[in-house]
């Protein structure tokens, strides 16, 4: 168990859908409970901020501004006040997509619980790639 090393890890997911496609979808925090478990299965705007339910309890999720590079960093504020930097790109790859979330392994975190935030944020992903692409599908 280390409970003191700094590490990032990047987490991407490839989703045959364009770039701006992924990012409209993505970026619009009322789409978070169809793809976004991690983070919560309900989102809702209270006095101008968004408030997921997550299994950390009530969190509070602000987004960068919405831009034409692909960034969709957030800011998730916990329940402790703490607040999580989770920088979050979507980067065209010809007719596709990829969408990369770094991961930064917390302070006092360990090996297990870093492992258990990884499978999370990789089924979140996988999640939105199943959803885009099986949505696409349908119309």
């Amino acid at each position: 168990m280390n409970l003191t090393r700094k590490e990032s890890r990047h987490i991407g997911v490839r989703i045959d859908r364009a770039a701006d496609e992924v990012y409209a979808y993505a970026s619009d925090p009322l789409h978070l409970p169809a793809w976004a478990h991690g983070l919560g299965r309900s989102v809702e705007r209270i006095d101008g901020q968004w408030v997921a339910e997550s299994p950390m309890g009530r969190v509070t999720v602000a987004f960068v501004p919405r831009n034409d590079l692909g960034v969709l960093d957030h800011d998730v504020t916990l329940p402790s006040g703490e607040t999580v930097h989770n920088p979050v790109r979507v980067i065209a790859d010809g007719p596709g997509s990829e969408i990369v979330f770094t991961l930064r392994r917390q302070p006092g975190m360990s090996d297990a619980d870093f492992g258990r935030d990884t499978a999370m944020v990789t089924a979140d992903l996988t999640r939105l790639r199943d959803l885009l692409e099986n949505r696409g599908e349908e119309s």
